[in-house]
């Protein structure tokens, strides 16, 4: 199966769901996003399998979001999606595709519906919050 995460190294979320992963036996394909941005293509595609609307992916937190005006209603699909590309800080992460789906991984445990092999054994995030248990049970 192929899996890419969109990812964020300084995100703890970024960072358990990659943990998750990996620890599913996977090897993913790691972008940082960051570094290499989608284009537009790209970024539409996601949206698009996603189902979700540049407004829905936009993150607000640690980002030049408010500095941007982004919080007004009147801007079109097309002005947020611009903005995102010129400032890729502002694409919520981690975003997880593989075979079975496309997903924002926010919580990070989301990408346990897109692992072919979700019995991961016991995970306790960066935080220390349990996800899975000793006994294999979700937690959250």
């Amino acid at each position: 199966m192929t899996i890419t995460i969109f990812h964020n190294p300084a995100c703890g979320t970024s960072r358990n769901t990659l943990a998750m992963i990996r620890q599913s036996g996977e090897t993913p394909e790691v972008i940082e996003y960051l570094k290499t941005s989608p284009n537009r293509e790209r970024l539409v595609e996601l949206l698009g399998v996603m189902g979700m609307t540049p407004r829905d992916l936009l993150r607000k937190k640690g980002t030049p979001y408010a500095e941007l005006g982004l919080y007004d209603p009147s801007l079109s699909d097309a002005q947020l999606i611009e903005a995102m590309l010129a400032h890729p800080i502002l694409i919520n992460r981690p975003i997880v595709a593989s075979d079975k789906g496309t997903k924002l991984c926010r919580p990070s445990e989301t990408v346990l519906d897109l692992l072919p092999h979700p019995d991961i054994g016991p995970f306790t995030k960066d935080d220390g919050e349990v996800v899975i248990d000793a006994e294999g049970r979700r937690v959250v």
